[in-house]
């Protein structure tokens, strides 16, 4: 390669760095916000000004009764004010910002966030780099010493609880990073385990190789074992973010596009203008569960009539406004019920979005080690190994869970409340408060899975 091929590859990943760096701008973000509504205006007067009106009036065009077009009208502005409701719960309710009252924290040797932040920028991945995985290259050890003398300390808000899991690419003992953080984002993924490390913490300690795999317990080879992640997540220092310049809370990461970390991050949406994330979880599930119900009535109500009126021999022309709303609805309707159903998966296993891609990347791998351990067609081999990792581990995303609170209902209630009612409308919240998260037992204290024999004896 020349030196001006470096030199240009240079100056795009720096280019890219710093678009990473600043945050959308507000008409960027807000105007799917307003395309939304748009939609929802004239979906709305498609269906009332024309549908049910032909038939309330009885015009020739009318695909019913008026008594129809009555109940149709009714059920429609029920399900509407439902999905405004909880747009405007969602819309208006911010995710949760921890800079808003975590203190920001200023490095002693400047030169280290920037050598952090220029890390190589080899990844093609829209979601970006993590650094999570990798060991903090940020030593805040002289900081901490400096923030104790000052009696600067990380606010009383922020508990002593563990911060999000994530499997990283582990199957020895190299760290890769990849995840869904961008460049210069050192994830300190933990909270100190005692109010006395509440200060910024000094180095990491040196990683334990108690769950590294042991060849005496099985016969298998021990690169075609499961090898969960040994980084010590709970340890504070892989929690700092290099652009806010924070120590995060559990399961915070930084958003790309809102340029600030996010409590309890989910995934940005771009239909709601921000994140979903720990305050406004709840009412996004609420959001796409009554826009999936309010899509398949429309969508349903038209067709239907639509198909029973054209088996007559005097039946009116098919209006091009019914065609296009069928395909509005349709594809809305799709769309919000698969996200419905991926949101009502994700929350009874406890787990985000973000950190689902960790469980779905270690399920992966474990399919690769059965394709190098058994031929292809021995489906039987296979299981058995499976099972045989599940009785030494238990199983990836649930006892493998770091947040997994030991039943589905437990996992539904932390995040839509124990009040059924609250389920369904966009009122109250989870008994999260976006900060404090037990931790499951089947982990050590420094955040890392450990085998059975392990666990407290009630529950192996």
């Amino acid at each position: 390669m020349s030196s001006s091929d470096r030199k240009c590859c240079g100056v795009v990943e720096e280019a890219r760095y710093r678009r990473a760096q600043k945050p959308q701008p507000w008409i960027v973000l807000k105007f799917a916000v307003g395309l939304t509504l748009a939609l929802i205006a004239y979906t709305s007067y498609v269906y009332v000004g024309i549908f049910c009106r032909d038939m309330i009036v009885k015009n020739e065009s009318a695909l019913g009764n008026s008594t129809i077009g009555i109940v149709f009208l009714v059920v429609f502005c029920f399900l509407l004010l439902m999905v405004l409701w909880s747009y405007f719960a969602v819309v208006t309710t911010s995710p949760g910002y921890p800079t808003d009252f975590i203190e920001k924290i200023e490095l002693e040797q400047p030169g280290c966030p920037p050598a952090l932040a220029q890390q190589p920028a080899t990844f093609s991945d829209t979601r970006g780099m993590s650094f999570e995985l990798m060991s903090p290259a940020v030593d805040l050890s002289h900081h901490a010493s400096a923030l104790s003398n000052s009696g600067n300390t990380v606010p009383a808000t922020l508990p002593a609880v563990p911060a999000s899991t994530k499997q990283d690419k582990v199957y020895q003992t190299t760290l890769r990073h990849q995840g869904t953080s961008t460049p210069g984002e050192a994830h300190i993924v933990g909270v100190p385990a005692d109010p006395e490390s509440m200060h910024v913490p000094g180095p990491a300690p040196p990683l334990s190789h108690e769950n590294f795999h042991d060849p005496n317990l099985d016969a298998s080879p021990p690169m075609f074992s499961r090898q969960p992640s040994t980084t010590p997540i709970l340890v504070s220092e892989y929690r700092f973010c290099n652009k806010d310049r924070i120590i995060k809370p559990p399961r915070t990461h930084h958003c790309r596009a809102c340029g600030t970390c996010v409590l309890k991050y989910d995934h940005h949406c771009p239909w709601v203008g921000h994140c979903v994330g720990a305050y406004n979880h709840k009412f996004f599930v609420n959001f796409v569960q009554w826009a999936s119900i309010l899509s398949f009535w429309m969508f349903a109500t038209i067709l239907g009539l639509n198909i029973k009126s054209h088996t007559r021999s005097s039946a009116p022309a098919i209006n091009p406004q019914h065609i296009v709303l069928l395909a509005l609805t349709a594809l809305f309707g799709l769309f919000c019920f698969l996200m419905f159903l991926t949101q009502v998966q994700l929350i009874m296993l406890n787990q985000t979005t973000v950190e689902s891609l960790g469980f779905r990347t270690m399920k992966e791998r474990e399919q690769d080690n059965l394709a190098h351990m058994h031929r292809w067609y021995d489906c039987g081999a296979k299981k058995r190994t499976r099972q045989r990792w599940d009785k030494e581990w238990g199983r990836i995303g649930k006892e493998g869970n770091l947040w997994w609170l030991g039943s589905r209902r437990a996992n539904w209630e932390s995040v839509m409340g124990k009040n059924v009612w609250w389920w369904f409308l966009p009122v109250g919240r989870g008994l999260e408060d976006g900060v404090n998260f037990p931790t499951n037992p089947r982990f050590d204290k420094q955040g890392r899975w450990r085998r059975r024999r392990e666990w407290p004896s009630d529950l192996r």
